[in-house]
């Protein structure tokens, strides 16, 4: 019996998607639920499982193809054990370029097995299942690793590995003879540029500054640290306290956590707060959802979760959506000073820098003390300075007296 497989419903914040990979060609013995193509989106990339055990039957839409909610893109044969390949509506001269052109297996060279070493889980499986040699897919991951998309744009060029080396920078010259490089913008990061001058053009933005002496707050981590992580099984962060301090204040300060709809201002009372994770392919924001109902340990494991989920290309499009206010910490990376920008529809955006020993005042006396510069960028059509500036000194009270945080004081 023939079974039609079509794209997911996608959410109506996401209108439609690529065909990234197939990961079967028409002839194929398939698996129920096993992967049989990924679908590149604004924000993530989508598995479609088959729903049967069967035979891939015919390939509908190819890779590179745009689609639809519910658009049909394959179609398999129901209990078959082998089924001669079908035409698929469209050409597919990727596929048969694949098949004819397949480089050896990874494991024939020692420089493949090095470059399979450092993928991710999803693109091992890409590897597997297509033989490619990650050994000859230009990377653009961060140090030179090849991630899940580089894999993907390689099958998206046919996987002519022998027959048409992809071009390294030093291959490609500019009008003047120097060496450069022209690459295509993935669909995630044409769509961050598409938020961000959203955002640019669309919020009245203001960014605020203080700085706050974590002294405490480290103190607390290395009082307490072994014992947590023990108990919980996850270290404690700086992250959580942020998240904590962050619900507490969004309380008394409801107007930094509201939004604009057109003419009106909506009020959310909860705080599901997005928190920035840098990827090899840009920046998301998963949420925590109903964080003011959180621990400690509950924040730090969600958080760690989403970074190993970001990692993998694991996180969903329900993982991304919504969001309330957000927290990124560059940090992470160095930045000593930035302002951020807020994430349309949020109103703010909290972001935290790298802590450095600076020289201090205290009680009349000069010491040393774990300084982190912080910032909040805002909507001021709806955020008054005012309400911006208690807002973070509440988030500075909070983080330089922790035990009062902790009692919801």
């Amino acid at each position: 019996m023939a079974i039609e497989v079509k794209v997911p419903v996608l959410p109506e914040s996401v209108s439609d998607a690529t065909i990234a990979t197939w990961h079967k060609k028409p002839g194929d013995v398939v698996k129920r639920d096993e992967n049989l193509v990924d679908l590149e989106t604004d924000k993530v990339v989508l598995e479609v499982p088959s729903p049967i055990s069967g035979v891939l039957k015919q390939i509908v839409k190819d890779s590179g193809s745009t689609v639809t909610s519910q658009e049909l893109i394959a179609v398999l044969e129901e209990g078959v054990a082998a089924a001669a390949p079908a035409k698929t509506v469209e050409s597919a001269p990727a596929a048969s370029a694949s098949a004819a052109a397949k480089p050896a297996p990874v494991a024939a060279s020692a420089s493949a097995g090095k470059a399979a070493a450092e993928l991710s889980p999803a693109g091992l499986r890409v590897v597997s299942e297509e033989k490619i040699d990650p050994a000859k897919v230009p990377a653009t991951g961060r140090d030179g690793r090849v991630t899940k998309e580089d894999l993907v744009n390689f099958m998206r060029g046919g996987n002519k590995a022998e027959a048409a080396p992809a071009k390294s920078a030093a291959a490609a010259r500019g009008a003047d003879g120097r060496p450069e490089e022209r690459v295509t913008m993935t669909r995630m990061r044409a769509k961050i540029a598409e938020r961000l001058m959203q955002s640019k053009n669309s919020i009245a933005m203001l960014t605020s500054f203080n700085e706050i002496n974590l002294a405490r707050v480290s103190a607390l981590r290395k009082e307490l640290g072994e014992q947590f992580e023990k108990t919980h099984g996850i270290k404690l962060g700086f992250m959580s306290f942020f998240v904590k301090a962050a619900c507490e204040a969004l309380k008394r300060r409801p107007i930094v956590n509201a939004s604009v709809d057109g003419n009106d201002i909506v009020y959310h009372g909860y705080q599901d707060i997005s928190v920035a994770i840098s990827t090899d392919k840009g920046l998301v924001t998963p949420v925590l959802r109903d964080a003011q109902d959180m621990g400690f340990a509950d924040i730090e494991k969600a958080i760690a979760g989403f970074a190993k989920k970001a990692r993998e290309g694991g996180l969903t499009l329900e993982d991304l959506q919504g969001g309330t206010f957000t927290i990124t910490n560059g940090g992470t990376f160095g930045s000593l000073f930035s302002t951020p920008i807020v994430n349309p529809p949020q109103s703010a955006i909290l972001g935290m820098h790298t802590i450095k020993e600076r020289a201090v005042v205290e009680n009349g006396q000069v010491i040393a003390a774990p300084m982190m510069y912080v910032a909040i960028s805002y909507d001021h059509r709806i955020i008054d300075g005012k309400d911006a500036v208690l807002f973070l000194v509440d988030i500075k009270n909070q983080l330089e007296n922790p035990q009062r945080m902790l009692v919801g004081l």
